[in-house]
């Protein structure tokens, strides 16, 4: 397919139904497999977030630049628990592996607006696991353009087949990917 459009009509449909106002619209346009477009529009607060590749990304008409953060002990970082129930307990183990190693952790239940925001710098990273390419697309693209990281949990380029994101600032990734491999029993 030479031209795919990937659509999320509502990210954090659980949110939207419980008008709990953290959730999103997210658009995509993958050109023979990469995402050259995406746009994530937060209608609780009225932000959309644009990218174009090699053209950046923004919100407001500014351009997004992900967090400074250098290590990961004073990232804040987002998660999240996908619906369908054998994701459920990789995404807690992940959630359990980070805590003690963050300055703290959100699971507000929109991928797509996680990745704008670590995108905007408003979070240093976001990982979760057992995601569909519609929760993502948009937002990889938008890390990328403001200046982020987004890979697999083993340090994988993202492609639209990825399931497990981990996006960050680039500057906590490797410590981000090295927290999420070690073994529970350390």
């Amino acid at each position: 397919i030479e031209y795919l459009w990937i659509v999320d009509p509502i990210d954090g449909t659980t949110n939207f139904v419980h008008g709990f106002p953290f959730y999103s619209v997210s658009i995509a346009l993958a050109h023979r497999g990469e995402i050259i477009a995406g746009v994530i529009y937060d209608p609780s607060n009225d932000e959309m977030f644009v990218g174009e590749k090699g053209k950046g990304a923004y919100v407001h008409g500014e351009r997004t630049k992900v967090s400074s953060e250098k290590q990961l002990q004073s990232s804040l970082l987002a998660s999240g628990f996908p619906p369908r129930a054998e994701a459920l307990a990789v995404n807690m183990q992940a959630v359990q592996k980070l805590a003690p190693k963050v300055r703290n952790i959100r699971t507000t239940g929109s991928a797509a607006l996680h990745l704008a925001y670590v995108g905007a710098g408003r979070l240093s990273g976001f990982c979760e696991f057992g995601l569909s390419p519609w929760d993502v697309a948009a937002g990889s693209l938008i890390v990328k353009e403001s200046g982020g990281k987004i890979t697999d949990r083993k340090g994988r380029p993202y492609e639209l087949t990825t399931s497990e994101i981990v996006a960050s600032n680039g500057h906590i990734h490797d410590e981000f990917l090295d927290a999420l491999a070690e073994d529970n029993d350390n």
